[in-house]
């Protein structure tokens, strides 16, 4: 194991880290510079000993790939649609062209079976990001379609190793196949959990690194319910980056809250001893979940995290507070009366939630209107409310937005893409409207998006 080169473990080899069953092969499904991302059914097996059918994902067996490219890189992806529906690739935090940013009629046509659509991918950012679909949503993503990409800053910052973390839940009965995917009475609510929560893919996976290495772990929540808190135990650990922005201070690594859509970059220290183990655990009202496992290996390199570079700041614009125009935005329940519209890209056939009193009926051709029209560079201030009892993790498309003040609680000055609006908070983020086009705006809590807590907003020049 100790002879791998970083891009072997990057990529993958065929060879393995070590004699242990538990031990995942990193990335194995990695794309090359311009690539085919085909979207296909696939068996795999989750629970151990189970085989769960009836999958989707991207590629063509196991988990998605992990996306690697350069910052300010354009690559090229060609997605096939080898599903028997219509399907879409939206790529999660990406401050891009709005053509290429995968939401159904707002930016681009459905995928239909069989027909591919060429994605030109690049970032002024870099960080760790995601995909998944935005048509037929909850039961694409349910059932596999999530995947991880990188975006590599332009100098190395250092780590020996870097690794990509898919952290979702499946819905599985006991026999490992899957079960209904919503209750209409927590679509309602706070949203559906699963019930079998893993890592790439596999319950409490082990992963073996050279003992005293520094290791990057990309924690990307793709669920699409479960908020949590994270830890990791057993080793030094710092959270250099969530959302894909550096943080102004590395935070602890010791409670990092995470909701669907959001993610964070942890810098890690291996224990110092062959055999001694850093763990990742989801705490829950039971108590903590442990979600997988990192063993240290070998000889000690002797790293340090003081060794580790701060990560330079990614190039997004900051508001002018003085001069910013205010938008208000209330996240509550629908009106009485709304019922959902028939779409290529489904329905769960409730309406349930709405913003600023307008619920999203289903992703057809000629949406409402904009929520609100922003003017290309000048700098606004959202105004988020949370008229409900329940979180919800709230997703700007193209734009990042930095988080300002909060009526519940202290938050960190940070430029993110996705904020957990807790339940009866109140919190203002700004951004300048530095990219055109129209921006998808809701709940990264799926049943919520897919009935009625969707919008977009709208940046002309």
């Amino acid at each position: 194991m100790l002879g791998m080169s970083r891009r072997e473990f990057l990529l993958g080899s065929a060879a393995a880290f070590a004699a242990s069953s538990t031990t995942y092969a990193i990335a194995k499904n990695a794309l090359s510079a311009d690539s085919q991302l085909p979207l296909n059914y696939l068996s795999h097996e989750i629970m151990p000993g189970k085989i769960t059918e009836h999958m989707m994902g991207f590629g063509t067996s196991g988990p998605a790939p992990t996306i690697r490219f350069k910052q300010h890189q354009t690559k090229t992806i060609d997605v096939v649609n080898n599903l028997r529906e219509a399907s879409i690739v939206h790529w999660h935090g990406l401050r891009h062209q709005n053509d290429m940013d995968g939401v159904p009629y707002l930016t681009q046509k459905p995928i239909e079976m069989r027909e591919t659509f060429r994605y030109n991918v690049t970032s002024p950012d870099a960080g760790t990001f995601w995909y998944h679909p935005h048509c037929n949503t909850l039961d694409q993503m349910g059932r596999g379609m999530t995947g991880l990409l990188i975006v590599e800053e332009l100098e190395d910052p250092g780590f020996d190793h870097d690794l990509a973390l898919n952290i979702r839940d499946f819905r599985l009965g006991t026999d490992g196949q899957f079960v209904a995917m919503f209750k209409p009475r927590l679509a309602a609510r706070g949203g559906t959990l699963g019930t079998v929560s893993t890592v790439n893919w596999q319950v409490q996976p082990t992963y073996d690194f050279p003992a005293g290495s520094l290791v990057r772990l990309r924690l990307a929540v793709t669920d699409v319910t479960r908020v949590g808190n994270y830890q990791i135990s057993g080793a030094d650990a710092q959270v250099i980056a969530l959302d894909s922005h550096p943080v102004p201070q590395p935070l602890p690594a010791s409670d990092i809250l995470l909701a669907p859509g959001q993610r964070a970059d942890v810098a890690v220290r291996m224990p110092e001893k062959e055999g001694e183990v850093a763990e990742l655990f989801l705490n829950i009202l039971s108590g903590p979940r442990l979600m997988a496992t990192f063993r240290s290996v070998g000889t000690s390199l002797g790293r340090s995290l003081e060794e580790l570079k701060p990560l330079p700041p990614n190039p997004v614009k900051e508001p002018d507070l003085a001069n910013a125009e205010i938008l208000d935005f209330t996240f509550g329940w629908t009106p009485d009366g709304a019922e959902p519209l028939q779409s290529i890209c489904g329905s769960l056939g409730y309406v349930f939630w709405s913003i600023n009193r307008k619920p999203w009926l289903g992703d057809t051709p000629g949406p409402l209107d904009p929520l609100a029209t922003m003017k290309l560079g000048k700098s606004y201030i959202l105004r988020l409310r949370n008229n409900t009892p329940n979180d919800h993790p709230i997703h700007l498309h193209g734009l990042a937005f930095k988080l300002i003040r909060s009526d519940k609680r202290q938050l960190p000055t940070l430029f993110t893409d996705t904020a957990l609006l807790q339940s009866g908070e109140t919190m203002d983020v700004a951004l300048v409207a530095d990219n055109p086009g129209d921006w998808a705006f809701h709940c990264h809590v799926i049943e919520h998006q897919k009935t009625g807590l969707t919008g977009y907003l709208r940046v002309e020049g």
